[in-house]
């Protein structure tokens, strides 16, 4: 290894964008699972969990690498911290995944006829925001490059208004979702209060990916 390695480690900007794709495979198996949700399909939403679980898993190996090999000093535009910070944000997404994956096995929930829509709508949009997070994080690479350029600060300030903007409109679908939910308190009972922390875990989803854009979005304010 050249004796500048040695010293500043080698760039864990690969790596970081290798966890996101990872964070972002967990996050697209939220629909088959809402589809196996609205069809009752216990044995469907088992095998979903299963391999939400594994890809949680592989998300967690490739973040444990970054932490453990991460250098102290960076000889680039960014520092130790907001890396993590990032990373941290990177993992929530696939963390809340495999979280939304659990109750809805262990319950066997079923989705009522009227949440369907509402549910599946936020699901998407959640996904859009996570995946338009990916791209963002997918110019990391080209911003350190450039130095912080001008012209690639520009591209990648467009995409993170664009995310926000996908962001806001699942407040919308969550809200839209909740008073859906709420309408069938009196049928659900009980039963209302998982299927609201499930809506919640939904929607951060897409707020996490925001989290992972406003990380750098201040980072390339500086």
């Amino acid at each position: 290894m050249p004796w500048i390695d040695k010293l500043v480690g080698r760039s864990p900007i690969r790596p970081m964008q290798q966890h996101m794709t990872a964070a972002v495979g967990c996050a697209q198996r939220i629909i088959p699972l809402v589809e196996a949700m609205a069809t009752g399909d216990l044995a469907a939403i088992r095998a979903t969990r299963v391999e939400i679980d594994s890809l949680e898993h592989a998300a967690d190996a490739i973040k444990n690498e970054i932490r453990s090999h991460m250098p102290r000093r960076l000889m680039m535009a960014m520092e130790r911290r907001d890396l993590l910070d990032i990373l941290d944000n990177q993992d929530s997404i696939a963390d809340v995944v495999q979280d939304i994956a659990e109750l809805a096995d262990q319950r066997g929930m079923r989705l009522p006829p009227t949440m369907v829509e509402p549910v599946r709508a936020l699901a998407r949009r959640s996904l859009v925001a996570c995946e338009q997070g990916k791209r963002v994080i997918d110019e990391l690479d080209e911003l350190v490059e450039t130095g912080f350029g001008e012209r690639e600060v520009a591209r990648v300030e467009q995409m993170l208004s664009e995310l926000a903007r996908i962001e806001a409109e699942t407040d919308d679908l969550l809200d839209a979702a909740c008073r859906t939910l709420f309408g069938l308190e009196s049928e659900l009972g009980v039963t209302t209060v998982y299927w609201h922390q499930i809506l919640l875990w939904i929607a951060d989803i897409a707020d996490y990916a925001e989290r992972v854009g406003n990380r750098l979005r201040l980072l390339i304010a500086h």
